[in-house]
């Protein structure tokens, strides 16, 4: 499998999964600005779309969107257990948390990414709009569950703290959701999640 990703974008979501499962995989950064990847191909040739994450399976096919690559890894190893299974209430839980996620957190965060400086009104409604979206994570993890679906990690909880993550890069304060913050770090300690921060250049290698 190929991983066409972007240092710290949401394809890093899809880049921990792949290492939580202990797949083998390439990464091809991709600069979204140029469509150009790494490897010099044209990326909206193989995401028209121009954004990450898109998949390369074993097989040649090209998947695009979040919620479906991170789903797709889920199942190739069922074992591992980062999805409910197909056809379950607990699956349908966890299409819940994805939507949300893409739907709403992530889309919250476009004004900061969205190439202007912003400030005053503009900013403080910026704040706003993620923070009362981070309170819907707070509100899941109120009755002291560790992840977003329970007491099990799944593809959500890789998706979740990607863009939750993002709070700190742009300079919005998660205090007022300290399960979130909590949260945001426990997945920040997972190996899986140091080996893809460490890929993508956002952090340094530990000694």
């Amino acid at each position: 499998m190929k991983l066409h990703y972007k240092p710290g974008a949401c394809s890093m979501a899809s880049h921990i999964i792949l290492n939580e499962l202990g797949a083998a995989f390439e990464l091809d950064k991709t600069d979204t600005d140029t469509g150009k990847t790494e490897a010099g191909e044209s990326f909206l040739k193989i995401n028209p779309n121009g954004y990450v994450p898109a998949l390369i399976t074993d097989d040649g096919e090209i998947i695009t969107e979040n919620p479906a690559v991170l789903q797709y890894l889920a199942d190739q190893s069922p074992d591992a257990g980062l999805a409910p299974p197909n056809g379950t209430l607990a699956r349908i839980r966890l299409q819940e948390a994805l939507n949300f996620v893409s739907s709403e957190l992530h889309k919250s965060f476009g004004p900061f990414f969205g190439g202007k400086e912003l400030d005053g009104e503009a900013r403080k409604k910026a704040e706003a709009g993620v923070v009362r979206r981070a309170a819907h994570i707070e509100q899941r993890l109120a009755d002291g569950r560790t992840f977003l679906l329970g007491d099990t990690f799944t593809v959500a909880d890789a998706y979740a703290f990607v863009v939750l993550n993002w709070a700190a890069f742009v300079g919005v304060s998660l205090a007022a959701h300290p399960k979130t913050q909590a949260y945001v770090a426990r997945i920040a300690k997972r190996p899986a999640s140091i080996k893809a921060m460490v890929a993508e250049g956002l952090m340094e290698q530990a000694a």
